[in-house]
């Protein structure tokens, strides 16, 4: 697959995201997908998926950063928002923030295998 169709690629599954379009997550995610080193299958990044927008009703995935090298791509997604209750421990309670997270991305056959997450939690509690 080439760059410019990975890029496309992955922001298909950021609109399948930002639609909260559960029945087509499967195009775009492996039934064996990988998060931060443990198998979590597809049915448990859709779950991880639906609770992230259950304490985040406004969510809305933006990309800020997007780097494709075929077969990974890395984006630094953004995000400004209102959660619900503690969020990552911290006790947001429907305040706004901004904040950023950085994340690679491995492809296997046009899916996502494997996904490498870090949220930056201290921009969150410097806005408390």
């Amino acid at each position: 697959m080439r760059r410019g169709e990975l890029a496309g690629l992955y922001r298909g599954y950021i609109a399948c995201l930002n639609a909260q379009d559960w029945a087509n997550l499967g195009q775009f995610v492996d039934e064996e997908v990988r998060y931060n080193g443990e198998t979590i299958g597809l049915s448990g990044y859709r779950r991880m998926l639906e609770g992230d927008f259950e304490a985040i009703p406004d969510l809305r995935f933006t990309i800020g950063l997007l780097v494709s090298q075929p077969p990974r791509v890395a984006a630094r997604l953004h995000f400004d928002c209102r959660p619900k209750g503690t969020l990552f421990g911290l006790k947001v309670n429907g305040k706004r923030v901004r904040f950023a997270e950085n994340v690679f991305y491995e492809f296997r056959d046009a899916r996502i295998c494997e996904v490498w997450s870090v949220i930056d939690k201290a921009e969150i509690a410097a806005q408390l």
